[in-house]
């Protein structure tokens, strides 16, 4: 028996305590809520799959018995379903993506919807209209009339909507449908002012677990901890994630500081993933941050990091980190370094990914504003889905001469053939099929002559043939006259011209957009869908490889929300950052840092760090005297 105890016990079990730390705070009455603190490689998804089972052992019956579930939240459909597979797929767990569990709580609550966005359009329209009087003419004066006109239609359709629509996985068009940031705010606004929402969500779910806690939406998160702290007996909270590994901006920043003195708070210490010298790294990466520090495994390998420094103008980047995979190749007595398909090459930054792709000139401006980020980043962004899901497939089947593939697309998405437009057309439908042809045949005339359009022109020629519904976002540049379009067209191209920035709206994202050309379209679709040779510390979240190599390049970053200079000590802080600071808001700084832990601590043996800086030598010199790397894990290379 002793034999078999010292085989169990090898060191590595150490974080055993915080599973039956949580279990307990599941089997206690009154529930007592907790914060678990799971770092990198740490087993954060174990330690919320041996939760589930502890709930299914011992409160199965219980909740069966009065028609109440445990709710699981988690950030993809693909974590969804690996956590589904894990707990045998029992319908007891209800494991979904933020959006769809939201929706399952307001789903059938139409008059309160309507209610809600009665109030909210009102208030938008009234915001625009003040502005529209304090403003000049314009293309800008043009924008907010048409948007006044957009939302006054809706307001007026508000009062014949039976029933609302939504898809958290689609496109969610039409006057009945809410896109995915109205659901979040409905959600949060009913949870926080709503008894009767609050009761329904305890009701249903006396127990909700949210994995990767630090990223879901602050508003939301703040209303799931107000009602918590309301009905502390009845409802339990379980939170799980890693304020280090926040990425998106619309998360809770301060998520774990401040909570109720009855939460418990459990911390994994064990990083199970990297070797020792990845593991030192990013513990001296936030040393500064927190006091988490994490341990290896008893049996975790040495491991291998190296911080190899290029000047950032040289002019063939793709050679150089070739260079660098063969140097990697010899250092680590690794010959796979030489393999580019068995290298994970992240990027710190989209922006340099558009870059590298070809789809810069679409992707800069929709980044620029806050609205449009998350959904371009994740492919959700409504007005983009509509190039990207609709017009990209119709035109690739064009180019492939498949015929069916252009038939069924049209079949299934346009409105001049759905079985409403079909049922009014009578025994005219084969007039409204051969309407559909000639939509098809104007759009594919845009492509004639080798040419490709930009992306207005595609959206212009859509709505005046009906070939498919256009996005609320898109339609106040849709129904511009002619004379409109020349008029923002030119204010666009004098803004760019300038640089200039002051008082731009989502419209004017949108228009230049707009403005660049449709061939992005098909490389911003493989990188959103993880199609690219290379990723970033979003598409990689909760995954390991082998060998990674971590590209850090401010220049192409654009760094007005980046900063890798100034995180290495190269370049100056603005007064700003020292301003965001005092105020506990974010800072540049801290967001670069972040992305750089998530970004190291992938590596399971060896990793690489190719860093381009106008400043070599004090890269060099400030991440050596910061005990970051040893002066022989640097090496700075001159191509």
């Amino acid at each position: 028996m002793l034999e078999v105890a010292l085989a169990v016990d090898d060191g590595n079990n150490i974080d055993a305590k915080v599973d039956t730390e949580i279990s307990t705070c599941l089997g206690q009455k009154p529930p007592k809520s907790f914060f678990l603190f799971a770092g990198a490689g740490s087993g954060k998804t174990r330690s919320l799959v041996q939760a589930l089972r502890f709930i299914q052992k011992s409160h199965s019956r219980r909740l069966r018995l009065h028609g109440q579930r445990v709710g699981v939240i988690t950030y993809t459909n693909k974590a969804c379903g690996e956590i589904t597979h894990r707990i045998g797929f029992d319908p007891l767990v209800e494991v979904s993506t933020i959006h769809s569990f939201v929706w399952t709580l307001i789903q059938g609550f139409d008059e309160d919807i309507k209610a809600w966005l009665k109030v909210e359009l009102e208030s938008e329209i009234a915001d625009l209209k003040d502005k529209q009087a304090k403003g000049r003419g314009g293309k800008a004066n043009i924008d907010r009339e048409k948007s006044i006109e957009a939302k006054t239609r809706r307001l007026a359709t508000l009062p014949d909507i039976p029933k609302f629509t939504y898809n958290p996985n689609g496109d969610n068009r039409g006057r009945d449908s809410l896109n995915h940031s109205e659901v979040v705010k409905i959600a949060s606004a009913f949870l926080s002012e709503k008894p009767t929402m609050q009761r329904l969500l305890i009701t249903r779910f006396p127990m909700l677990l949210i994995d990767e806690s630090q990223d879901t939406n602050k508003m939301l998160m703040e209303a799931f901890l107000s009602v918590q702290e309301k009905y502390s007996a009845e409802f339990q909270l379980g939170l799980f994630g890693d304020t280090m590994q926040r990425i998106y901006a619309d998360g809770k920043v301060d998520l774990g500081h401040n909570l109720p003195a009855d939460w418990a708070t459990p911390t994994k210490k064990m990083n199970h993933r990297c070797p020792k010298r990845v593991i030192t790294l990013i513990n001296n990466l936030r040393a500064d941050v927190d006091n988490q520090e994490q341990i290896p495994r008893t049996d975790a390998e040495e491991g291998i990091v190296r911080f190899f420094i290029l000047r950032a103008d040289i002019a063939d980047k793709m050679t150089a980190e070739k260079l660098i995979a063969e140097k990697m190749a010899t250092i680590a007595n690794d010959a796979t370094w030489n393999k580019p398909e068995e290298v994970k090459t992240l990027i710190l930054e989209h922006h340099m990914a558009a870059k590298r792709m070809g789809f810069y000139e679409m992707y800069e401006p929709l980044y620029r504003d806050d609205t449009l980020r998350i959904g371009l980043l994740d492919g959700t962004l409504s007005g983009l889905k509509f190039f990207v899901n609709r017009v990209l497939p119709l035109v690739e089947a064009k180019k492939g001469n498949d015929s069916f593939i252009v038939a069924s697309i049209v079949r299934k998405h346009s409105p001049l053939l759905s079985k409403t437009t079909l049922k009014a057309a009578g025994d005219k439908q084969s007039m409204q099929i051969q309407k559909a042809r000639e939509a098809v045949d104007a759009l594919w005339s845009l492509w004639k002559e080798n040419k490709t359009p930009r992306f207005i022109d595609i959206l212009r020629n859509v709505t005046a043939t009906g070939l498919f519904e256009i996005p609320e976002s898109l339609q106040p540049i849709a129904v511009r006259s002619d004379e409109e379009q020349k008029l923002a067209e030119a204010e666009i191209a004098r803004k760019m011209a300038a640089n200039d920035r002051e008082d731009e709206t989502i419209l004017d994202n949108w228009d230049q957009f707009l403005l660049t050309s449709f061939e992005q379209a098909k490389p911003y679709v493989n990188y959103v869908t993880g199609k690219a040779s290379f990723d970033t510390h979003q598409g990689v979240k909760g995954l390991q490889f082998p060998r990674v190599m971590v590209i850090i390049d401010d220049s192409a970053a654009r760094g007005f929300l980046f900063s890798y200079d100034k995180l290495f000590g190269v370049k100056e802080r603005t007064r700003n950052d020292f301003d965001n600071e005092k105020l506990g808001k974010e800072t540049g700084i801290a967001r670069t840092r972040r992305l750089f832990y998530v970004t190291c601590s992938r590596s399971e043996e060896s990793l690489a760090i190719v860093a381009y800086s106008d400043y070599p030598q004090r890269v060099s010199e400030n991440v050596i005297n910061r005990g970051w790397f040893a002066e022989s894990e640097v090496e700075i290379i001159s191509v």
